[in-house]
């Protein structure tokens, strides 16, 4: 193997052993495709930019990374999985993802999809709890669950943030929601905000007779920091651990996992930071290849957006397609999004979480696209209600309720004056 080209082989077949990633090309104009495609496969596995004997080692041949078809753009890599460690996202990422997307060989690079094979999949954990195991902590089976960040989302003192999640909590919804900047801040410290939250969650449960719940953001400087903020919140009585999975990076998430595990804490997952990587559609990291990295390593809650309801950048396809992706046993190929087919070999399914600009207004269109056995992350659209918080927790409970028995939100409203006020209101102000 002398050259770049060398890396491309239109006749391969790959096998069940063969981790497959599909990429976009962009070739710049002073080169030849084949020049930049080999490039891709040659630099994410064993090859370099200058040739030498040792590439010819039988070994070295055994783990290298071939093209194996091209349309347009488009173009599939076979790696060997022998190529890579496994259990280890970071090491998996490095080669496939790595040094690739700074080369000169390419004017931009798109990584949408990575099927990964049998072996791989199993040397992962997967979730501990997933879909199933968090519908059975709040025994509810049949509806979404709601959630709400406190807003503002930093700056509030710790007794605002409890008085804000006793509001959402009372009119309805089922977990109140750090956002992913507020971890430890002076004017809010954690343990503070863990403790009075939670002494507030029992209360709360008592009188609703609804169980209720809060997740806690334990991104932190240092993993050692995050245990013992994991620690703390198993010592208080909650049930959940957040972490920012892209800021705290892979090698966090797989330890954060394995010590949630150990204490029986199920772990939210948000995607803070994704856009920066995989929002321009010709050059970066997919948010496909996100959430099947963050299903693999075991959260069992990650934001997948609302379809293109809302705030949020995110096609109904994509979205819809992220939805299957962390849900489903059997993935699909699809052609259209140059995402491949994956097999999840019995690794639980993650709950959605859409989120991103909700309010009672659009909930309907949401659920019509993703179903109702998802989770609803409604932040704005609930304190922006001109009744307040625990206004908004109401009208948004009733608007799901509605939902979920056939009821004309209009219809609904009449019984529900949270709901009437929300439906003028955001009826006139509308989201963008």
């Amino acid at each position: 193997m002398a050259g770049y080209e060398d890396f491309i082989d239109m006749n391969y077949k790959p096998d069940s052993h063969d981790v497959i990633a599909s990429f976009r090309v962009k070739v710049p104009k002073w080169s030849s495709a084949k020049r930049a495609w080999g490039a891709v496969a040659a630099e994410s596995s064993v090859g370099t930019w200058s040739p030498m004997a040792a590439m010819n080692y039988k070994n070295v041949k055994a783990v290298a990374a071939k093209v194996y078809e091209a349309k347009g753009e488009w173009i599939k890599i076979a790696y060997p999985e022998e190529h890579f460690e496994e259990g280890n996202m970071s090491q998996i990422l490095a080669s496939i993802a790595g040094n690739v997307f700074g080369m000169k060989a390419v004017d931009a690079l798109r990584l949408e999809d990575m099927q990964f094979t049998k072996k791989i999949v199993k040397s992962f954990p997967g979730p501990k709890f997933g879909k199933k195991g968090i519908r059975s902590i709040f025994k509810v089976y049949d509806r979404p669950l709601m959630l709400s960040v406190a807003k503002p989302k930093v700056g509030l003192t710790t007794s605002q943030h409890v008085e804000v999640g006793r509001q959402i909590w009372e009119g309805g919804l089922d977990l109140l929601k750090d956002d992913e900047n507020l971890s430890n801040q002076a004017f809010n410290p954690f343990e503070k905000r863990v403790r009075e939250s939670l002494k507030v969650r029992d209360r709360i449960e008592k009188q609703t007779g609804e169980k209720k719940s809060y997740l806690i953001n334990i991104t932190g400087p240092t993993l050692k920091e995050m245990e013992k903020r994991a620690k703390f919140i198993k010592e208080q009585g909650g049930e959940y651990a957040m972490i920012d999975i892209i800021t705290t990076g892979w090698a966090a998430v797989s330890s954060v996992r394995e010590i949630c595990g150990d204490l029986g804490l199920a772990l939210h997952a948000h995607r803070a930071m994704h856009g920066a990587m995989t929002r321009v559609p010709t050059h970066g990291f997919s948010m496909n290849c996100v959430a099947k990295c963050a299903r693999l390593l075991g959260v069992d809650q990650l934001h997948i957006g609302t379809a293109n309801v809302g705030k949020l950048v995110g096609s109904k396809e994509e979205v819809m397609h992220l939805n299957s992706q962390i849900v489903d046993e059997k993935i699909e190929a699809n052609e259209k999004l140059h995402t491949l087919p994956q097999e999840w070999f019995g690794t639980k399914p993650v709950f959605p979480v859409s989120s991103g600009g909700l309010h009672p207004l659009l909930v309907d269109k949401v659920m019509d696209k993703l179903g109702t056995d998802i989770m609803l992350q409604i932040g704005g659209g609930i304190h922006g209600h001109p009744g307040g918080s625990y206004a908004g927790a109401r009208a948004m409970r009733e608007a799901v309720e509605a939902y979920m028995e056939g009821i004309d939100l209009a219809v609904a409203a009449k019984k529900c004056p949270e709901l009437m006020e929300a439906l003028k209101y955001w009826g006139r102000k509308g989201t963008r």
